[in-house]
C-alpha cells in the first residue's frame, strides 16, 4: 500500500506546490497518474519513493516512512525515472550489476520483455544505445525486478507506436493482485486501454482518484444526445463527442483523453461526482 497523509511541499518558501495531499493506493491495480506539464507528477513520485522530503506530512510504503529509505523497503519497489541514466556497461553487465539488489529478479522474464520490445538483438554498450533503446532496456529491467510496487514516470516517452503497444501488453501481463503499478504521464492516450484506476493531479491537489468502472458507471461517453445532461463536449469530424450523466448505468467505453479535458475545463462539478473516492478505493 502507498499512503500519503497531509503532504505539503514547496521548492521554495514562496512557492508551495502541494498543500495537504492525501492519497491511498492499493495492490491489484494499475494507476494512471495524470496531469498537465508542471502539475507536480514527478515531484509527487519522488516524495513517494523518498527522494524528496515533504515539508509536512508523511509518505509511507507498506507502513514504512519512505523518507527513511530502509533497505528492506527499497528492494520492494522500483522507480523508473523519466531522466534516464545508463552506465557504460553491456546489457549483461548491467543486469549482473543491478539485479542483485532485487531478490525476486527474474532473468527469464527480463529476456522475454527485451524480446517483446525488440531488444533481443541489441549488443554493445548500453550508453551508446538510442534514446528509445535505453528506455526499452530500463522498462524490461524494471518489470523483471518483480517488485511489489513499480513507479514509472513518463515511460512511453521516446517509444515508437509499435513499442507503445508492446509496452501496454507486457504491463498488463505483469500486473497481478499483489502489485501496484503507478504510471505517471501527460500523454493520456498511451494509457487509455491499460489502467483501471485514474488519479488526476492539478494545482497541487488530487482532483480525482477512482476506478475506470466508477467513472463509466456515473458518466456516459458517446455521441451527443439531445436533452441529456451534458458535462463536456468536443466536436470531431462527423459529430460531437460528449460526456453525459448516466442515470440508467448504461455501458460505454471510457474516453480518457475526453475525460481528462473535461476535468481540466470543469474540475469542481465533475470531481464532485467522485468526492467519496478521492482518498482511496
Amino acid at each position: 500500500m502507498i499512503q500519503l497523509q497531509n503532504i505539503q511541499f514547496g521548492y521554495t518558501k514562496k512557492h508551495t506546490l502541494f498543500k495537504g495531499v492525501n492519497l491511498t493506493m492499493e495492490p491489484g491495480h494499475i494507476y494512471g497518474l495524470l496531469g498537465k506539464n508542471g502539475a507536480g507528477k514527478t515531484t509527487l513520485l519522488k516524495i513517494m519513493v523518498g527522494l524528496l522530503f515533504p515539508n509536512e506530512g508523511t509518505a509511507e510504503i507498506a507502513g514504512v516512512n519512505a523518507s527513511l529509505r530502509k533497505a528492506e523497503t527499497l528492494r520492494d519497489y522500483y522507480f523508473l525515472q523519466e531522466e534516464m541514466y545508463v552506465p557504460h556497461l553491456t546489457v549483461d553487465q548491467y543486469v549482473q550489476s543491478y539485479a542483485p539488489f532485487y531478490p525476486y529478479f527474474n532473468h527469464e522474464r527480463f529476456q522475454y520483455y527485451m524480446s517483446e520490445l525488440e531488444m533481443d538483438g541489441c549488443h554493445g554498450y548500453a550508453d551508446k544505445f538510442s534514446h528509445g533503446q535505453k528506455k526499452k532496456l530500463l522498462i524490461s529491467f524494471a518489470l523483471a525486478t518483480n517488485t511489489k510496487i513499480l513507479f514509472m514516470d513518463e515511460p512511453t516517452n521516446g517509444l515508437d507506436i509499435p513499442s507503445k503497444s508492446a509496452f501496454r501488453r507486457i504491463i498488463a501481463s505483469a500486473a497481478d493482485e499483489n502489485r501496484i503499478f503507478l504510471i505517471s504521464t501527460h500523454q493520456v492516450r498511451d494509457l487509455h486501454s491499460l489502467i483501471d484506476m485514474v488519479t488526476i493531479l492539478e494545482h497541487g491537489e488530487i482532483l480525482l482518484n477512482t476506478s475506470v468502472y466508477d467513472i463509466t458507471d456515473k458518466l456516459l461517453f458517446g455521441a451527443y444526445r439531445e436533452g441529456a445532461k451534458t458535462y463536456y463536449t468536443e466536436e470531431f469530424a462527423g459529430g460531437v463527442s460528449a460526456i453525459m450523466d448516466n442515470p440508467d448505468h448504461e455501458d460505454s467505453n471510457l474516453d480518457l483523453e475526453l475525460f481528462f479535458n473535461a476535468l481540466m475545463k470543469n474540475p469542481k462539478e465533475i470531481s464532485a461526482l467522485f468526492t467519496d473516492k478521492n482518498l482511496s478505493l
